[in-house]
């Protein structure tokens, strides 16, 4: 009975300390959790994500005070030190809708020439089990190809069917296969059916696409399907350019390298200056002279070609001509005023040009370089064209040259690039940065300011006749309100522009 008595106290005793346990757990339990602060869930799974705030963006993609940024209006706003034009203030409000017709008419067939718009960035899909090129596959009209890469990598199946279609050219396999395998070939949609995933990969390894309608330069896009697997990827159909090489002769002399072109108008002293400076450091250098002057001079210089044009004829004009007449790989373009000195080293922009990808590469005229920067803004109704001053970074292996868009009326450039964009003859008076406008995107430009060339001295004539030519020369010289109208809306029209700053 003692016993008994015992083990019932005993259990008591150990129902009580297993009761305060349980107390002492709980009520520390809540005293953690009043300490420890409830994890917040993930902001992505109580809210939708956005996207940054505008004004964040400009601070992100600005370069020199443009937001370079995809956006569907561009904007020319001016500022203290910044003028803006809006190119199509240069038309009346009554011939306005009328010009903005047949500049869209003709910009759509600019577009059509050039390919344009691009076709859409091609995007694969997760988990493709295709391997394919995505880039570099080029043919030329009429030409076939083979398509490196193409390859099946997916899981086993019974039979395994890939279907390829093209839209402007067919597809073949040089693999010796039966028609039973392969269908459609030498059309633009061919099926290759097989049991044997290495056969299908052999034949796929195999593949080659025929451009079969001459076009000059389009992009067909080549789909690739396997079930709900869809692959696509480029061929790219155009000609390559045809060279136009300029032979430098057994010695590569820099006569045969390069020809000296220049332009004048009502200066027969300078430019006689000019000559004479010239042969002090090259005596043998072409030099090419385009002159709408009123009275033809007489030059005894063999190496001179002189050409005259109707009076007044123009400042692009002329250089049109000059530059059309040369047949070396090089133009160095100098203007009839300048002077050659010991600094004037053309053999240094040669050598420039020889190693880097430049077209045109300028100098200093007595410590000027007019270095320019110009950016392009797109937009549906027109681009936005904004300059600056100075360059984009120095260029490879020439620490003393950078690279810009436009400089000073002194530079080497190859011939071929310079006549390819050309000199607009309807800017008859003043203009300049026009040329390197029209060039944007054509021509890669630098500067090197240690090549330096002189400038005449700007005094009062002591000869009657000379100062009679120099007042008219200024007259033409001048920047009338009608040029610069006719300049605005020229760059609305030919290039596309809205507006700039």
């Amino acid at each position: 009975m003692g016993d008994v008595s015992e083990f019932l106290w005993l259990l008591k005793i150990s129902v009580l300390v297993l009761g305060l346990g349980i107390v002492v757990f709980m009520f520390r339990s809540v005293e953690f959790n009043s300490i420890m602060p409830e994890l917040p869930h993930s902001a992505l799974n109580d809210q939708t994500p956005k996207l940054l705030p505008e004004e964040h963006l400009k601070n992100l993609f600005t370069y020199d005070g443009i937001w370079l940024f995809p956006k569907n209006q561009c904007k020319c706003e001016a500022t203290k030190q910044k003028r803006s034009y809006n190119f199509q203030d240069a038309y009346g409000h009554s011939e306005l809708p009328a010009v903005k017709a047949r500049r869209q008419a003709e910009f759509e067939h600019f577009q059509r020439r050039e390919g344009l718009p691009r076709p859409p960035p091609l995007l694969a899909q997760p988990n493709l089990p295709f391997g394919y090129p995505i880039h570099g596959v080029e043919v030329m009209p009429l030409h076939t190809v083979p398509i490196p890469g193409l390859q099946f990598e997916g899981p086993d199946a019974p039979i395994y069917e890939v279907t390829l279609t093209a839209s402007l050219g067919t597809l073949n396999t040089l693999a010796d296969i039966p028609d039973s395998v392969v269908q459609g070939r030498g059309q633009k949609r061919l099926t290759i059916s097989t049991s044997n995933q290495k056969l299908l990969n052999f034949i796929l390894q195999h593949m080659t696409y025929t451009s079969t309608v001459y076009q000059h330069h389009r992009v067909d896009v080549v789909s690739l399907e396997s079930k709900s697997s869809v692959a696509k990827f480029p061929v790219t159909i155009r000609h390559p350019v045809i060279p136009k090489l300029y032979d430098p002769g057994p010695e590569r002399k820099l006569r045969d390298l390069v020809t000296i072109a220049t332009k004048t108008f009502l200066r027969p002293h300078k430019l006689m200056t000019l000559l004479r400076s010239i042969r002090m450091y090259y005596p043998d250098l072409t030099v090419i002279i385009a002159d709408d002057s009123k009275e033809p001079l007489k030059i005894t210089d063999n190496h001179v070609e002189y050409y005259t044009m109707p009076f007044g004829k123009g400042w692009f004009a002329g250089r049109n001509l000059a530059i059309s007449q040369v047949t070396t790989k090089y133009i160095l373009w100098v203007d009839d005023d300048f002077l050659f000195n010991n600094k004037t080293k053309i053999e240094v922009l040669v050598d420039v040009l020889e190693k880097t990808e430049l077209d045109v590469v300028g100098g200093s005229v007595l410590g000027n370089v007019f270095q320019f920067k110009l950016l392009l803004e797109k937009s549906q109704n027109g681009d936005c064209l904004h300059r600056r001053p100075g360059s984009f970074r120095p260029l490879d292996d020439f620490p003393n040259c950078v690279v810009t868009s436009g400089v000073v009326n002194f530079f080497l450039a190859h011939t071929e690039r310079l006549q390819r964009v050309g000199f607009d003859p309807r800017l008859q008076r003043v203009a300049h940065s026009e040329f390197f406008i029209d060039g944007l995107g054509s021509l890669l430009v630098g500067s090197c300011p240690e090549v330096v060339i002189g400038h005449q001295v700007r005094s009062p004539m002591a000869d009657p006749e000379l100062a009679i030519l120099e007042k008219t020369y200024s007259a033409f010289r001048t920047n009338t309100n009608d040029q610069v109208q006719f300049k605005l809306a020229l760059h609305y029209f030919k290039n596309h522009l809205q507006c700039s700053t």
